[in-house]
């Protein structure tokens, strides 16, 4: 029987990131607690089983995405299949949903939901996938846990972490490119990093409300070089400021996408429509922030 799996790459929204100084070997300590966005925003990955490995690439961000070697499914694929000991192939599509570039971690959503599908497509132990993810990128790990998590180290510590609620956030991107070297880069010069430390574990919180008040006490160490880097990425910070006012608004990750948090989904689909109609080129998702649906 011809088999077909297919699995959701959701989008990864950091809820605060905290940037140590640059390392020896060019990479920094990072504290960040992660979430996933719903079905609303994610890319779709799909295999079947091939002599060969090959990928295509479908959807409204498929040019930016490329299906060439760089795409970051076709590395998560060779090196699982290199780590496993394999040659076995596999058909791999991929509709783009997610923009490129955008602090939402879509190319390492799509590495994760590869490393899913292939391991039950190709039979082989979880535990190959577990020790490729780290060398995949920084957000592969916890994109590859699929649940709410500390992030930490050079994203090679993950710590799942249970949240009292999901969150009913707005998801936009204001159409930015933000790539994530030159926004390292800038957060360098800046003599970032200094004085950095890991937060503690999550405190204990009775709800949401009390989870976004202590997201309140956090910041997003990328967010002021990356303004200083695309001055129009403080437009896009006041882009909401006509809406409906939400209970806490951040950058996530390098940039250029951010998220705004609401009391109810009812709220955040209402404020995802206005700011859809004023700005009708941006991408802009209302969803729930929670784990991955994998």
């Amino acid at each position: 029987m011809h088999q077909i799996l297919s699995a959701l790459a959701p989008a990864k929204v950091n809820l605060f990131l905290h940037v140590g100084p640059r390392k020896p070997n060019g990479r920094h300590d990072l504290d960040s607690l992660v979430v996933f966005a719903g079905p609303e925003a994610a890319d779709r990955l799909s295999v079947e089983p091939s002599d060969i490995l090959t990928l295509s690439v479908t959807g409204p961000c498929a040019v930016d995405a490329g299906a060439g070697p760089d795409n970051l499914v076709l590395k998560a694929a060779c090196a699982l299949r290199a780590e496993a000991g394999i040659t076995s192939g596999a058909a791999l599509h991929l509709e783009k949903n997610l923009p490129v570039a955008a602090g939402i971690g879509g190319g390492s959503a799509d590495a994760a939901a590869a490393l899913h599908l292939l391991t039950r497509l190709w039979g082989i132990n979880p535990h190959h996938a577990r020790s490729v993810a780290p060398g995949l990128g920084g957000d592969v790990p916890v994109a590859l846990l699929g649940t709410p998590a500390f992030m930490r180290g050079e994203g090679e510590r993950v710590e799942a972490v249970t949240l009292p609620a999901p969150l009913p956030a707005v998801l936009y991107n204001p159409g930015i490119a933000c790539p994530t070297g030159p926004v390292f880069e800038a957060f360098d010069k800046a003599s970032g990093g200094t004085g950095f430390t890991e937060t503690g574990p999550l405190p204990p919180l009775a709800d949401s409300n009390a989870l976004i008040t202590w997201l309140a006490g956090q910041r997003n160490d990328l967010a002021a070089p990356a303004r200083l880097l695309i001055p129009a990425l403080g437009r896009a910070t006041r882009a909401l400021a006509p809406l409906p006012l939400p209970m806490l608004t951040r950058m996530s990750g390098s940039g250029a996408s951010f998220l705004a948090l609401y009391p109810t989904l009812a709220a955040a689909q209402e404020s995802a429509e206005l700011l859809s109609a004023s700005h009708p080129d941006w991408w802009v998702r209302a969803t729930l922030l929670g784990g991955a649906d994998l």
